[in-house]
């Protein structure tokens, strides 16, 4: 295949030899079903409608492709995370796009057969001139509303962390009586989300403090006052021992998912004390070969369903890891500062690896990463097989770098 002269941060272009064939977990699914060992989903983005997006506009989303996208997850075995922040959630997505989102994959959830969650925050409460002019009550009406949806549109709810209540609480116990009041209303399980500061800072000193240790405490008192209401925690903190950590105080029962993009291949594989099972943004453009790594996982000899307790083996340990650890160059290239614009990357593999037409974004983040950023997450993407069309993937990067006059 002819080279590519892909720009760097210093400004100077260097020859790239993209690959000429497609790596063999880069194709269809060969395993139907999901893992055994492990309950995987990945948080999807959505593909907006190239002809109606504008910054300044409301977001408008291609439906068929993101209900596409969902399809393909599913394809493979994964569970999918909806309207979460890998769906640009309070970052081009309002809450009438959301519920949307919701209803529609909900639906298509159920003709497929796939699993789902759906995400349940406070995002139609938007800041004002003065910060966030809410109580208490305004909050947990905000979020009934959303949990509504969801459970209307019969998924499971994820509680993600409200922007608004980190702005409005005064300490733990209004974490607490929100929470509280929200996992005695919730029908089903619900799962818990922790989001940390550096995907979105407005988020700092949530769950009551800073200290990490102390917010640590309330939110496992969240956990062990509502018994059999909450299915599982997802932690985003990209602090591997503190999720161990917290995932070896988990009460019997109650899952760890990872949100961890730069330490997954280590928190889910565990250890002889446990493992964390995932609800990951990377798994979106990973999808085919985590499914595939993930998979190795079911030669292990012990069920240990929870994700708090059971034995690791050894038999698929080897190859998990064999397959997933190269991919953590390219995630934390993704994941990189500022955090909370990974999205972009996400979206530029989704269009190189051909499941979507553009590479366009709501709220016009698709020009939130430079060319160079972007030039290197299509070479890291090459490198360990991502697309399953290589002559595709590198003439939609010509196309990109010819738009930026490379």
């Amino acid at each position: 295949m002819t080279l590519l002269h892909l720009p760097s941060e210093s400004g100077e272009l260097y020859a790239y030899r993209p690959r000429t064939e497609p790596a063999a977990h880069a194709g269809a699914p060969t395993t139907p079903g999901e893992p055994r060992r492990r309950v995987v989903y990945a948080a999807a983005h959505v593909v907006a409608d190239p002809f109606r997006t504008a910054a300044d506009r409301p977001a408008a989303l291609d439906w068929e492709a993101t209900l596409a996208f969902r399809r393909h997850l599913w394809s493979h075995g994964l569970g999918v995370a909806e309207a979460m922040d890998t769906a640009q959630r309070g970052m081009g997505l309002d809450w009438a796009g959301a519920a949307e989102l919701i209803r529609r994959s909900s639906a298509e959830a159920r003709a497929e057969g796939g699993r789902i969650v759906c995400g349940v925050s406070t995002d139609q409460l938007r800041p004002t001139g003065f910060g966030h002019p809410y109580d208490l009550a305004d909050i947990r009406a905000a979020y009934e509303e959303q949990l509504a949806v969801v459970e209307e549109a019969g998924s499971r709810a994820v509680l993600m962390a409200s922007r608004a209540l980190a702005a409005v609480a005064k300490g733990p116990e209004d974490y607490l009586e929100v929470y509280g009041h929200l996992l005695r209303q919730a029908t089903g399980p619900v799962v818990l989300h922790w989001l940390g500061p550096m995907f979105d800072p407005a988020l700092e000193g949530y769950w009551g403090s800073t200290d990490l240790d102390a917010a640590t405490d309330t939110f496992l008192e969240v956990i062990a006052a509502h018994p059999g209401k909450v299915d599982g925690v997802k932690i985003s903190l990209l602090d591997a021992g503190r999720e161990v950590e917290l995932r070896r105080r988990l009460p019997d029962g109650v899952r760890c998912y990872t949100g961890d993009d730069f330490h997954y291949p280590e928190l889910i594989a565990g250890d002889d004390r446990g493992f964390s099972h995932a609800l990951l943004g990377v798994f979106d453009p990973l999808a085919p070969l985590a499914a595939r790594a993930v998979r190795l996982l079911d030669d292990d000899d012990d069920d240990g369903d929870s994700g708090g307790s059971g034995g690791t083996g050894t038999g698929g340990v080897a190859g998990f890891r064999a397959l997933l650890d190269p991919t953590v160059e390219l995630s934390r290239h993704l994941f990189g500062a500022p955090t909370r614009h990974y999205k972009t990357g996400v979206v530029l593999l989704a269009w190189l690896a051909g499941h979507q037409s553009h590479f366009t974004m709501v709220g016009g983040l698709h020009s939130a990463r430079s060319l160079p950023h972007l030039a290197r997450a299509y070479e890291l993407a090459d490198r360990i097989g991502l697309f399953p069309d290589p002559a595709l993937a590198a003439a939609r990067v010509r196309q990109l770098l010819s738009v930026y006059g490379v």
